[in-house]
């Protein structure tokens, strides 16, 4: 209930006496092994339970088990704890000035910092014809997943089996290994039906509880958190203060910027460095810089934490970013659009981190297919204006790009495949699918570099005892990145059984019947599968892994952070009441560069699903501790508050993508 507190917990065995149907409770001294997760090496800062002192409200004390009825909120008050309230260090400035550490390993309170710079900022933007400068300030966001955190888990001989919500089925294996000191291969976990994720399904929440109760009571246990335990104790998008200078030429070439941010990663470290590693990389937008420098430092304090969600900072640098971009046309006389797409990043040309890529760099595509939607806005615009009555209307473009996968860091994936003796064709595909669609996308991919329909294809979902690790569903890796284990891991398959009867390459495929006939231009073969040796179940099998190609950042952020990036642009259009205040989006178009379009009507749901988070971002969403834990009071656009949306998909190929294809997430 407290941001800071240390607290003591009295005698746990009264209490469970005194309330029927409790069967034990958890604490810290409970934990076997290691009481602290993470998921990043070296910031492994969060316990399962706070020992002696809570860092921020909602963090985990103590968890009762037992049976439902038992589990009332009268218990819950009953239970023994006394709090002494601690002077918490909320903000970001309070925590960066204050002699006290929240942890003593972190000097300053500062989590890690991010840097990249090349030329000489400084100088270019005193010798820029123009310079626009500002303070920009983000809020926590709540991820609002549909489905709050739930699970269930059971001993089973000397092993654990955890079926939970989760983004990272290995991980989360790791993780509860750690916390009960054991061998990684005593863990199970087995992914449920995910009802959204947005990155905070990455940390894990239920697991480790889960499996210390089913140990300790020896018994299945179940948890599903109410909605003010989700929002209390997972992660939130991180606030961000950013303070941005960039200049220009008088004839609209862009010179010199200059990015310096903290952002607040709560009281542990979660997803943090990602942020601050990611977000110097990106700050400068899908543009042409040389002179560019930018910081991101992490600062901790006795906020919500932090981690993942849906771009790791990067949409908090592109709101100042591109604000500043409108500055600086405005005040060179440019057209905003035509500002942006002058300055474009194109093949051949390095980005700030000196990275150059021979193809797939679509931002200019994607500005120039959105030339007919800003026209017509700023049209309609002009034609609301003239018209009287308290509404105003106006149009806004802003670009975009991601680096798709871990930032310069290994990421493989690995993918297994095999046909069983009777013809059926098994896809082990453990890249979670959290509503994105990376169940089919993988399946076509596979189907298409094995040869056949995607619908002959069955496949097994991610389940760490039986589906190899395809690495965490974020950073919209898994399109390129397990989409392309899923095509080496075809292509290999198909070659085994090509070089069984010895047929040429463009042969067709067919399974079925307990056999595959090979059908070449000039020969025909079958292969009667049952007079093959049987191997875990199959007669062919191939597993392959792709790690997509990086290079390390230097000390100046110089290196190859991606081997590829996504690219966006959009318009919006928006109402203003100048009477009421109100404010209504009734238009937007979008143009996303995928590289290749694997399932265009899985890439609109991921467009339109980003629009709405980024809606609510901009015009409702603030999470306040406290005071917005709940759905009524945290306010998500419905689908009263979104407008028409019209998506453009622009295929810019990708040198390293599947068949070309880039991630969209």
């Amino acid at each position: 209930p407290h941001p800071h507190a240390a607290f003591e917990i009295g005698d746990t065995q009264s209490f469970i006496a005194r309330h029927p149907g409790l069967k034990a409770v958890l604490t810290a001294s409970d934990v076997p092994g290691q009481n602290a997760f993470g998921v990043i090496p070296g910031f492994i800062d969060q316990p399962v339970f706070a020992p002696g002192v809570a860092r921020f409200t909602g963090e985990a004390v103590a968890a009762l088990v037992g049976r439902h009825e038992a589990l009332t909120d009268a218990a819950v008050e009953d239970f023994p704890i006394t709090w002494t309230p601690l002077d918490p260090l909320i903000d970001m400035d309070a925590s960066l000035d204050a002699r006290e550490l929240l942890h003593p390993d972190r000097p300053g309170n500062i989590m890690c910092t991010g840097f990249v710079a090349c030329g000489d900022a400084g100088a270019a933007l005193q010798d820029a014809d123009v310079v626009v400068e500002g303070r920009f300030d983000t809020a926590y966001v709540e991820h609002a997943y549909i489905e709050p955190e739930a699970g269930f888990a059971e001993p089973v001989g000397d092993r654990i089996e955890i079926h939970a919500c989760t983004q990272a089925p290995v991980m989360d294996r790791d993780t509860v290994a750690a916390v009960l000191g054991w061998p990684k291969e005593r863990v199970r976990i087995i992914p449920t039906a995910a009802g959204g994720g947005f990155g905070s399904k990455l940390d894990v929440s239920v697991q480790p509880l889960l499996a210390l109760a089913a140990l300790k009571t020896g018994q299945p246990v179940r948890i599903a958190y109410s909605r003010r335990e989700s929002m209390q104790s997972t992660t939130k998008r991180h606030p961000a203060a950013m303070n941005v200078r960039i200049g220009a030429t008088r004839n609209g070439k862009l010179q010199g910027m200059r990015f310096d941010s903290h952002f607040n990663t709560g009281a542990y470290s979660s997803w943090g460095p990602t942020v601050a590693t990611r977000v110097p990389v990106h700050a400068s937008g899908p543009y042409r810089f040389q002179d560019y420098r930018a910081q991101a430092v992490g600062v901790f304090t006795n906020g919500p934490v932090a981690g993942a969600f849906r771009g790791f900072g990067v949409p908090q640098a592109a709101i100042a970013q591109e604000c500043l971009f409108d500055g600086l046309a405005a005040k060179i006389g440019r057209d905003p659009l035509e500002f942006r797409i002058d300055n474009a990043l194109e093949n051949g040309v390095k980005t700030v981190c000196g990275q150059t890529f021979r193809q797939g760099v679509g931002i200019k595509p994607c500005l120039e297919a959105l030339r007919p939607a800003w026209q017509r806005a700023r049209r309609e615009a002009d034609r609301v204006n003239a018209e009287p009555g308290p509404i105003r209307r106006g149009a806004g473009v802003a670009a975009g790009w991601y680096g798709c996968g871990n930032t310069s860091i290994s990421n493989p994936s690995t993918i297994r495949a095999g046909v069983r003796p009777d013809g059926s064709v098994v896809l082990h595909q453990g890249a979670v699918d959290i509503g994105q669609g990376a169940n089919t996308v993988i399946a076509q991919i596979f189907a298409e570099a094995l040869g056949v329909p995607v619908d002959t294809i069955s496949l097994v979902g991610a389940d760490t005892d039986i589906t190899p690790d395809g690495g965490k569903t974020s950073a919209s890796r898994q399109t390129f990145v397990s989409g392309n284990a899923a095509r080496l891991t075809g292509q290999a398959l198909r070659r085994r059984i090509l070089e069984r009867v010895n047929a040429e390459e463009d042969a067709r495929l067919v399974f079925g019947d307990g056999q595959i006939t090979v059908e070449g231009a000039s020969s025909h073969h079958r292969i009667a599968l049952a007079a093959l040796p049987d191997t875990d179940g199959y007669v062919f099998e191939a597993v392959e892994t792709y790690d997509p190609p990086t290079r390390p950042l230097d000390a100046s952020g110089q290196g190859e952070p991606y081997a590829q990036y996504g690219y966006a642009a959009h318009v919006a259009e928006v109402e203003v009441d100048i009477t009421l205040g109100t404010v209504k989006v009734v238009g937007y178009t979008a143009a996303h560069d995928v590289g290749r379009a694997i399932n265009p009507l899985l890439i609109e749901g991921q467009v339109q699903g980003g629009i709405a988070q980024g809606l609510g971002m901009a015009l409702m969403e603030e999470y306040l501790p406290g005071r917005t834990e709940n759905l009524h009071d945290y306010l998500i656009p419905t689908i009263g508050d979104i407008p028409p949306i019209e998506t453009i998909i622009i295929e810019e190929p990708d040198e390293h993508g599947p068949y070309g294809a880039k991630g969209l997430g």
